[in-house]
Formats: structure tokens, C-alpha cells, sequence
């Protein structure tokens, strides 16, 4: 067997390059990463953490009118949007080094460049260095999608990148479309009191979701002021000195909507061009790369993982992906692809999504046989405590064995709680197992438990 440099060259530090990277070393494998940015990629330096930083600031921003009703005197007169950015960068920078000591402490070597692989076993960095290596593996993520005629200028129109980097308000925001970027953006901005208008060309925001907890998203966001228009799509935009105009096709009129800055988060590109892939047979199909069971390309040695390939473009996804593939490397016997009910959907707005599984609308497509059971949060006492009581919990099971297909939880917390529905799922538990364990109370978990009952013929509180 040749001989070479390294077990494994990872090209990205994002979320799937720096988990595989540190699980492979962990597994016994020599690995360098490749990373021409900063450690933790899009996601962690101009996505998932900062964006979250933001969520958590609007939201403190937004709980001074719960003061208010409680006679508090407040003054905004002081607030200044920089320092809430700045702590967003505060907690992106963080991480960041955190990922670098996570990477040395692991002993992976990091290597700062720009990578292209130059043979099946081999990676040119920019300067000519070149890594000889068993594996290789690409990680590099992916970019905001730029649209024909609304191209990024990140001053005016903006990139989900744009939109972190802003340092001050707009009075107006347009932002173009509805999926979870789109909408985590335009709950922030409303809530530090930007006039918000969300134009989406499907019928309905968040489309990949669950109608009926969508519709608890678009009923809060609705009383919050922030303007919803389905079922529409933007045609031109003029950028005038003092203000941009979008010309927005809806409802058979057309409607002209001024704004001052515009965010255009319509999905995202992956970033596999310039690697030198095609050259060696890896197959690329609309900017995605084809991978096997274990995320092996068409290449022998070369795996790819993360929003480069066509699965969910999610971080959690990608760090397991990673896992599963360096496991595969290193000859550990491993599950294969993830599959697609394992895996968790996350959206951090207020009220908040988890999910996993197909939705009702999916699962009717699909032909199968379910059978649904929902439990209002209202239900749960907790949430009529903490005044959170919009919202659900539901189920989608098998009639006859009540077999787990999928959950769908909108409401506070809805990112923690789906993951007790889904370890269930995992454990291949019944509803009847949650519906007989003990929550305790008050929590907002006993709408899970609920909902399990419900499944079951018993509900206690509704």
C-alpha cells in the first residue's frame, strides 16, 4: 500500500469538516483540515450561531412590554443596534477559537488556504503545498443563492451574510422569501421595531413545514405587524438614491413596495465548483455532489458530506454525515445514510418549529396510512403561566401498530422538545410509552405526553 502524508484531508471547517475531522483522529486517523476562512464556516461565523445571538437579543428587546404591563417606565431612547451586534459577533468569535482548540486539542493539523484536489489521494493548497493523503474528504459548504436582477451588493441588497454584518436598522425591510432564514430574520428585525414585509412566490410561508403549525407562525407574526404576502413574486427592483422599489406580482395586480434595504434569502448554492472534482470522476448534478451509503463520491478514497450533497442543508446534519463517513474510513461498523425520519428540523422563530418526518401533506402524497393526534400548549399549564400558550403539539402514527412516523411541535422551546419525540422514534418506542411515563408538572414538556395520550384515547386536559 502507498504510503502518505495524512489518513484524511478534510477541505472545510464548517460544521461537517471540523466534527469529521475530529471524530477521524479520535478513530486513529492522521488528519489535516484545509480551511480558507475561519474555523466553524458559514454556520457558525455568519449563520446557526450568530443569527441565534440576534434571536436571543430581539427577544430580550421584546420583553420590555411584558415590563410595561407591569407598570415599569421604560426608555428606548438609548438603544443602539451595534451593541446587539456586537455581541452576536461576541459569540460567533468564541466559537470560533473554541473550534480551533477542539482541533488542535484533537490533534488535527489546520491548514489555512485554499484547497483543490489534485489527485484521488492528493490536495493542492494555494502556495503549491501539496497533502498526500489515504482519504479526502469535502466539506465546504455552501452560499446564499443570488437571484437575476437582484444581485448582492451587501450595502442595500442583502445576503444572509449582509444582514449579520449590519450594523444599523433599516425603517423598512423587504425580505424575499419565506423559509426558516427568511422568517428568523424578519422576527428579528419586527422585533426591534423594523417595518417588515415577507414576499414568498409559494402559497404559504415556511412551504417545507407542516401546514397546520405554520399556521400558527403566520397568525403570531400577523398580530406582530409584519406584513405576509404569498403566493407573490417579486419581478423587478429599482435602486433609486434614497430608497430601493420592488415591483411584486400578487393576487393578479402588481404592486410597487419601497423599502431600504433588501434581504433575498431564497436558498442556498452549494459550493463545490473549483475543487477539481469533475476531473476525477466525481459526479456533480446542479452544484451537488453524488454520494453512497457512506458518502463515498464516484472517486475511490474521496467522501463528501454536508450542503455540498443533496440532503438537508442543516449543520446537525452535516456533522453526522461526517461522523458516518469517517467511521466508514476507518472500518468501524456503521449505519449508513441518514434517514431522512432521523433527523430534526429546526426553525428559531417565535413561536418556534421542531420537527422530523414527513409532514401530514407528505404523508398523504405518499400514500401511507397515519393517523394524527394534536394537543394544544394551552393544555399544558406551564405555558399559560409563562404566557406562551400558542401553539401544538402533533403526532403522525401508524393505525395499527401506533408506530412513530413523525412530530411536529410549534410553540416556546419546540427546538428542545422534538427531540424527546424523536429519541422515542429512534428507540423504536410507542406513544403509549411517553403517555405512561412520568413529566413533571408544570412543564411544557406534558404537552408531549398529551399528545402521546391523545394518540392513545386519553387525554386528560383537553
Amino acid at each position: 500500500m502507498a504510503q502518505h502524508e495524512y489518513d484524511l484531508v478534510v477541505v472545510g471547517a464548517g460544521p461537517g469538516g471540523y466534527v469529521g475531522a475530529i471524530r477521524a483522529s479520535q478513530l486513529g486517523l492522521k488528519t489535516a483540515i484545509v480551511e480558507k476562512d475561519k474555523p466553524g464556516g458559514v454556520c457558525l461565523n455568519v449563520g446557526c450561531i450568530p443569527s441565534k445571538a440576534l434571536i436571543h437579543q430581539a427577544e430580550v428587546f421584546a420583553h420590555g412590554e411584558e415590563l410595561r404591563k407591569l407598570g415599569v417606565k421604560l426608555d428606548y431612547s438609548g438603544f443602539d443596534y451595534k451593541k446587539a451586534h456586537k455581541k452576536s459577533r461576541v459569540a460567533a468569535d468564541k466559537l470560533s477559537k473554541g473550534v480551533q482548540f477542539l482541533l488542535k486539542k484533537n490533534n488535527v493539523e489546520y491548514i489555512t488556504g485554499s484547497a483543490r484536489v489534485t489527485g484521488g489521494n492528493e490536495v493542492t493548497v494555494d502556495g503549491g503545498r501539496k497533502l498526500s493523503s489515504r482519504y479526502i474528504m469535502i466539506a465546504t459548504g455552501s452560499q446564499s443563492r443570488e437571484l437575476p436582477g437582484f444581485e448582492f451588493d451587501e450595502e442595500r441588497v442583502l445576503s444572509s451574510t449582509g444582514i449579520l454584518m449590519m450594523t444599523e436598522l433599516p425603517q423598512r425591510l423587504v425580505i424575499l422569501g419565506a423559509g426558516a432564514i427568511g422568517m428568523e430574520f424578519a422576527h428579528v428585525m419586527n422585533a426591534f421595531g423594523v417595518e417588515v414585509t415577507v414576499v414568498e412566490m409559494l402559497e404559504r410561508v415556511l412551504p417545507i413545514e407542516d401546514a397546520e403549525a405554520v399556521e400558527v407562525i403566520a397568525k403570531a407574526f400577523k398580530s406582530r405587524g409584519i406584513k405576509m404576502l404569498t403566493g407573490a413574486k417579486a419581478s423587478t427592483l429599482q435602486r433609486a438614491d434614497d430608497e430601493l422599489k420592488l415591483t411584486v406580482e400578487h393576487d393578479g395586480k402588481t404592486e410597487t413596495i419601497a423599502c431600504d434595504k433588501l434581504l433575498v434569502a431564497v436558498g442556498r448554492a452549494p459550493s463545490s465548483g473549483g475543487l477539481g472534482l469533475e476531473e476525477l470522476g466525481v459526479e456533480i448534478e446542479n452544484g451537488f455532489i453524488a454520494t453512497g451509503e457512506y458518502y463515498q463520491t464516484a472517486a475511490k478514497n474521496i467522501y463528501a458530506v454536508g450542503d455540498v450533497i443533496q440532503t438537508p442543508l442543516l449543520a446537525h446534519w452535516a456533522m453526522k454525515e461526517a461522523e458516518i463517513a469517517v467511521e466508514h474510513m476507518a472500518g468501524h461498523a456503521v449505519e449508513p445514510r441518514l434517514a431522512d425520519d432521523l433527523g430534526p428540523s429546526a426553525v428559531y422563530t417565535v413561536p418556534e418549529i421542531g420537527s422530523f418526518g414527513p409532514t401530514e401533506e407528505q404523508a398523504k402524497e405518499r400514500g401511507l396510512a397515519f393517523e394524527k393526534a394534536v394537543f394544544p400548549y394551552r393544555g399544558a399549564g406551564k405555558s399559560v403561566a409563562v404566557e406562551q400558550s400558542e401553539g401544538l403539539v402533533k403526532l403522525l402514527y401508524e393505525p395499527k401498530t401506533h408506530e412513530l412516523l413523525a412530530a411536529h411541535v410549534v410553540g416556546a422551546n419546540a427546538t428542545e422538545l422534538i427531540h424527546e419525540l424523536l429519541l422515542a422514534k429512534k428507540g423504536e418506542l410507542l406513544p403509549q410509552d411517553i403517555a405512561t411515563m412520568v413529566h413533571a408538572h408544570p412543564t411544557l414538556s406534558e404537552a408531549v405526553m398529551e399528545a402521546a395520550r391523545t394518540a392513545e384515547g386519553w387525554p386528560i386536559h383537553a
